[in-house]
């Protein structure tokens, strides 16, 4: 295993400057280790492994190997202290009213399951997108603004009517008024879950906050996307590019086991249903989606999303230039241990360095 830059468990919260590789019993206290320079060609990874479903902690460098495009990489930084959070909230207002009235009662705890060091903003989504906050550590804000957002109801899902007095209109000895019967059209409404514009947007914003904070876009929502100017192609990109994680407290139909013949059945109807969380979650590491149907269990998947945040692996290294080709480059995270689960990014987009252009003698 080569040197490590390795801090110590208990140091002050965030990572050390990049390029040393001294080994930890050679580090000179006094040096500045726990403030990460990011430059375009270092990659860092937040790395969650678990087993049966908790943590696993303990783990140390010469536990990991990282391939790069199936190549194994020279670690340069290595730390498993927990890290500050910056949180992009993002909430659909379009699901069914029964539940996003259940998502309501549940903000105390989404609140609670920050520390006083976090920082957070709010997203709401439906047809639109709307910033409600902007980013702060202030939770009395956050606090207010959820609570102005119990006041919007979510969508109504009724069928629609095509029989009964209520289909046709009065009528007179069972004819119409006003003319000959017409007959009813079930025509679903074309309405817009713009999903993918509101993780773009949120993602955009947390691109431009500190590198230092472990950045996060915690989504609250039934899965739907459809009519979003941004394809996922386009938005995994800037996740990738800037080092975000997704993760997804999923509710209503798809929270349900049959949640991939719901899927389809509203793709039918042109509902939208997809499973896009899912997909942005496993490739950004933000590991699997939670599947929630009762309040109390929302509840829970807040606190173990800030604390699973919080408390990851960080890894880093400093790829090689590859000439030409794709700038996209798969990542693997392999623990030497048997029986683990392992949640990390599936791979990131390298950005060359650019150096000033040298400067013409007068």
């Amino acid at each position: 295993m080569p040197p490590v830059q390795t801090i110590p468990p208990g140091t002050k919260v965030g990572p050390a400057s990049q390029g040393s590789t001294a080994p930890r019993n050679q580090i000179n206290p006094r040096e500045d280790l726990y403030t990460l320079h990011v430059t375009t060609n270092f990659v860092q990874i937040p790395v969650m492994v678990k087993s049966s479903g908790r943590r696993v902690d303990g783990l140390l460098p010469q536990d990991f190997t990282v391939l790069e495009n199936g190549k194994p990489q020279k670690l340069t930084y290595f730390t498993s202290d927990p890290f500050l959070l910056s949180v992009a909230i993002v909430l659909d207002t379009g699901m069914p009213d029964v539940t996003l009235q259940k998502v309501n009662q549940t903000y105390e705890a989404l609140v609670g399951s920050f520390s006083p060091y976090d920082e957070f903003a709010l997203y709401t989504y439906s047809s639109t997108v709307s910033q409600v906050t902007t980013f702060t550590r202030h939770p009395e804000l956050l606090t207010s603004s959820l609570d102005a957002l119990k006041l919007v109801r979510g969508r109504n899902n009724g069928p629609a009517v095509l029989n009964g007095p209520l289909a046709t209109g009065p009528t007179v000895n069972g004819v119409p008024v006003g003319g000959p019967p017409i007959q009813p059209v079930n025509t679903p409404p074309k309405e817009s879950y713009v999903l993918n514009d509101a993780i773009l947007q949120a993602a955009l914003d947390l691109s431009r906050r500190d590198s230092t904070r472990r950045k996060v876009i915690l989504v609250i929502s039934d899965g739907r996307e459809f009519g979003s100017q941004a394809s996922y192609k386009e938005v995994i990109r800037v996740l990738q590019t800037h080092g975000i994680q997704l993760k997804a407290v999923v509710l209503d139909e798809g929270a349900l086991p049959v949640y991939k013949q719901v899927e389809r059945m509203h793709h039918l109807f042109r509902q939208g249903y997809d499973d896009i969380l899912p997909k942005y979650s496993s490739a950004t590491g933000g590991g699997s989606v939670y599947k929630e149907l009762t309040r109390n269990s929302i509840e829970d998947a807040y606190t173990s999303i800030t604390s699973d945040s919080r408390n990851q692996y960080t890894l880093g290294y400093n790829p090689k230039p590859i000439a030409g080709g794709s700038p996209y480059r798969s990542l693997e995270v392999l623990v030497d241990k048997k029986g683990l689960k392992i949640y990390a990014k599936d791979g990131f987009y390298f950005v060359p360095s650019i150096r000033p252009p040298p400067v013409q003698p007068q």
